[in-house]
């Protein structure tokens, strides 16, 4: 019996070898590294909700409507009750490589309006198993107009499209 069947396969042959020969591996590394990056989830905010100090400078009972714009800003949905309140909502989005887009968060912030222009109310939103809760909450009045309407917009976590806010 000849040895020769057993040097045939000591070294690298086939379509193994071959790759391994003209990639290099600074190039396979650099491929996997971008493969592993796709697999990140980006995530993007939509929307604008005032942070607690912001809120914490609303005076309920003293602050107006124009020392509400310049101490956290107008909200893009505002005048959807009549101007009875203001209406402020974020959205959290995750995105993987090639998935839809899935809302994780949402918060709201609704501030109402007594007649005479001063504030009535402060009261945050946030989903929890996909229930809106209320996450604090200042009045000076407990028969609040319009905050059903931020409810409605907290519970169509999902189903809600930016252009449905604007009609």
């Amino acid at each position: 019996m000849s040895h020769s069947g057993k040097h045939r396969h000591a070294g690298k042959t086939g379509v193994g070898a071959s790759i391994q020969r003209r990639v290099p591996r600074w190039l396979a590394a650099g491929v996997l590294v971008l493969g592993i990056a796709a697999c990140t989830p980006i995530y993007r905010d939509h929307g604008y909700v005032p942070t607690e100090e912001e809120l914490a400078a609303v005076e309920v009972g003293k602050d107006t409507r124009e020392t509400v714009a310049e101490k956290v800003g107008r909200p893009s949905t505002s005048g959807l009750l009549n101007d009875v309140g203001w209406f402020y909502v974020q959205s959290r989005w995750e995105e993987y490589a090639a998935r839809a887009p899935k809302e994780i968060d949402r918060q709201g912030v609704a501030i109402t309006f007594t007649e005479a222009g001063l504030v009535q109310n402060v009261e945050r939103f946030g989903l929890e198993d996909g229930q809106v809760v209320t996450l604090s909450r200042r009045v000076t009045d407990t028969n609040i107009k319009g905050v059903s309407f931020i409810r409605q917009i907290m519970g169509n976590l999902g189903r809600m499209r930016a252009v449905d806010m604007v009609n």
